[in-house]
This record gives C-alpha cells, structure tokens and sequence, in this order.
C-alpha cells in the first residue's frame, strides 16, 4: 500500500523551509513530589539532583531527533512540580533557594526555560504561597531560566482578590528591578490553569501528573495562512473552517511524531500535543496576519473576534483526530509582542487593550505580552488580572496575563524584548481608578455553572 506521495512529501518540505513550521517546544516534566525536606538546602539538593538526572538526555536526544527528521525543535524546556506545594513542609526555607536550584539544574542539562516556580491559589493562600509569591522579584531578578506562574482562580472556587492584588503589586516590583521591566515576561497570572501545559512562562507540572513526561507544542502560523491563500481565498466561512481543519491535522502528526519519538528515546511517558498555533515575529509566522486573510483589513477591526472563534475552533476540531493525547491550552495564542501582525496592528491603533480582551473570550489564553507604561498603577494592573480572571472562570476555558509595566515608557514607545519575544508597542490603559476595587479584598464567589455535580 503506497502510503505517502510525492504530493505529500514537497507539501512538507514547503512547510518546513518557507512557512516557518515547527516543533515550538519538547518539555519535560518531572515531579518533585519526592524532594519535599523540612530541611529546605536538602530539598534544593534533592531538586537539583532529581532534575539533573531525570532531564540529563533531553537536549541531546531532541537535538538528534530534530537532526534525523529534519524538523525544527526550537526550545527544549522542563516543568516541574509547583514549588509552593514543597514550600509548605520548610517554613523556615528562603523561596529564593528553589529558584537558584531550578535555574542551576536548568543550565547544567542546557534547557532554554524550567517553569514550576509557581502557586496555585484560587480559594486561598498558605503561609508556603504568600512567601513564593512575595519572592517573586528576587527570584525572576537573580535568575536567567526559570519562569512563574499564579493560578488565581478557577470555574470551580472563583477569583482569589487577594491574590490579584498581590500580583499586580509583585508585577510593579519586578518590572523595577528587572531592565526594561523584562522580568514580567517570566510571570503569568492564570485563571483555570492546566497541569500539562509545555508552554512558557506558565509550565508547570501538576500535581495530578505522572512521575514524568513528554508533553510537545507545536506551532504553524504560516502554514496556515499559506494553505488559505492558496486554498480558501474569496470562500465561504464553511470552506475556510475546513481548511484549517486540514492544515490543522497535517501540523498536529508532526507534533505526535516528534513526541512519540522523544518520549521512545528518553524512555518518559508521552504525556500530549498541544495544538496551540504559536507565532513569532517573523514575517509569515503570525496568528493576526491569518484573520486578516480572512477579510480583515487590520487584526482589531470589527469581525477579528469572530475570525478568531472560527480559527480556534478550526484548530482544535482539526488537529485532536491527529495525535492521541491531546492537552496543554490547544487552540490559537495571541501574543502582542511575539507577532509580527499584531505588532503592527497596536502600533497603528487597530487593536486595543479593550479589544485584545474581547479576544481572550474565543481563543487559547489571555493578555499575554502587552507593553504598558511604566507608570500604570499596581491597582489597574491587578483590575486588568480580575476581568480576565473573570472570563476564565465564567467560560469554564483558561485565561492569562502577561503584562509589562515597561519603566519610563510611555504610550507610542516601544520596547525591544528580542529573539522569540520580538517587541511590543506601549499601549495605553485606562486612565481611571480602579483602587477602591482592587482594595476590597475577599474572594469573587464560582459561577452557578461551577455546580455540574
């Protein structure tokens, strides 16, 4: 039985020399379950070592594989095990230790990121979350590889104020102390955070997973965008969904190669493919330039929500027959600094802070690298993390925000981030209170739709 055509195989090859796909990330997870030590240097030794041995082939083996396929592998990246949840059984340990250890480990296997310095607090916050969420200035400043993430609230618990406040607080502090406020690319504030998440800032491995795994991120803008403008242009909604869908399917069993092959050759369960489409700066690699060849004249304008419910949608329904664990966030990112035509689309006006969050109610995440100036208040910072928050946990879906109070920028200015992060025009923000909000405190109350049992 013929199994591939030479059809099939220079469509590939197109994909990957011309449309910019690629394997976004391998990440592994590793439980640290079993570091827990009253003694917190034991458990940083413990850590260390875990991490060491566990992850030791990972670079290596990715990079053959990538080699052998011919398919790109951009990051290699780990996730552990919230680091709160060691916390707790070493109150007299400094947080910060846990981060050196994790960004020690990190740079002795050579991945790019560990994420996992993280807390999950949506109904509340143990003595173990408030001292990792109060170290989070001196552990992003004085470390190169290890990313953050808070989980402040769920569908099932609502919105943890108290914890929202802090957060917009801990942002402002990191933005100070960190050049360019760089420091704040390493945080995520999530509502309805999963567990097998490989992509970061916000990995971490859940405390529901395995001892280890192998979870994959796939990527393909331009893939995409390619296959529309050669397949759909001037169609109806109907064609262009099943297009996607194709395409979609296609991206997906690359993914499902590369991790059945990582997870063979590291001997680590295969945990899932996330379907997220993941755009770079580069030109054809952009999620915004799809919905513009949509119809769109500018990613913003009215009809970007709808064009980015019918792509999300696509995405998924396209790619979930392709692999047979599907998980992580899955769907389309919209990161405003990390894509060439979101870029310009803020840089022109077309797209807003307000309209970015209408966005968020359709797609993969949230707010996710935005550029505001540096003088916002920590109280604006925390009402922006509240409503997204709130769209989380009323559409039972995850939201974030990665925001970046750029200091001594204003609105027009940019801010050069670099390599994969790209760069981000200073948006503007409201220029009202929300103060006497954010200072109530106490916990927004779950949804009615939150009692399913």
């Amino acid at each position: 039985m013929k199994l591939l055509n030479s059809g099939d195989i220079l469509e590939t090859i197109e994909m990957l020399t011309t449309e910019h796909l690629d394997v976004r990330t391998v990440t592994m997870g590793i439980s640290l379950l079993d570091c827990i030590d009253p003694d917190g240097r034991n458990a940083c030794e413990k850590i260390y070592n875990k991490i060491t041995a566990r992850a030791a082939r990972l670079v290596p083996e990715v990079e053959r594989i990538a080699a052998e396929y011919g398919i790109p592998i951009v990051n290699k990246r780990i996730s552990v095990t919230p680091i709160a949840m060691l916390l707790g059984a070493a109150p007299n340990a400094d947080p910060v230790w846990y981060a050196k250890a994790l960004d020690a480990a990190a740079k002795a296997v050579g991945v790019n990121f560990i994420g996992g310095y993280s807390a999950l607090v949506q109904k509340g916050m143990t003595p173990a979350d408030l001292a990792l969420i109060r170290s989070l200035p001196e552990a992003l400043s004085t470390t190169e590889r290890v990313c953050s993430s808070v989980n402040v609230a769920s569908t099932r618990a609502g919105i943890d104020m108290d914890a929202v406040r802090m957060c917009g607080e801990v942002i402002k502090q990191i933005a100070a102390v960190t050049p360019d406020g760089m420091g704040c690319m390493k945080l995520v504030v999530f509502s309805n955070a999963v567990e097998d998440n490989p992509f970061m800032a916000g990995a971490f491995h859940g405390p529901g997973e395995g001892d280890s795994c192998i979870n994959v991120g796939i990527s393909g803008p331009g893939v995409v965008k390619r296959s529309l403008e050669i397949s759909a242009r001037g169609k109806p909604f109907d064609a262009v969904a099943e297009d996607i869908k194709r395409t979609a399917f296609k991206i997906t069993r690359v993914g499902q190669l590369i991790a059945r092959e990582a997870s063979a050759r590291l001997d680590v369960p295969f945990g899932i493919v996330d379907l997220s489409l993941a755009p770079t700066p580069a030109m054809g690699d952009s999620v915004a330039h799809i919905l513009e060849e949509m119809g769109l004249e500018k990613c913003g304008c009215p009809g970007t929500t709808a064009a980015l419910a019918l792509l999300n949608d696509a995405v998924k329904k396209g790619g979930v027959m392709a692999s047979s664990h599907v998980g992580g966030l899955s769907g389309a990112f919209i990161p405003v600094s990390e894509d060439i035509g979101m870029i310009e689309a803020a840089a022109c006006g077309a797209l807003s802070l307000e309209k970015l969050e209408a966005m968020t109610c359709v797609c993969s995440v949230g707010l996710d690298m935005i550029a505001v100036p540096g003088d916002t208040p920590a109280s604006t910072i925390s009402a922006i993390i509240a409503d997204e928050a709130a769209i989380g946990m009323v559409n039972n879906k995850t939201t974030a925000v990665r925001v970046i109070p750029a200091p001594g920028k204003a609105v027009g200015d940019d801010v050069e981030f670099g390599g994969l992060f790209g760069r981000a025009p200073v948006m503007p923000v409201s220029r009202y209170s929300s103060e006497a909000f954010i200072a109530r405190g106490g916990r927004i109350p779950a949804p009615l739709q939150s009692l399913k049992n």
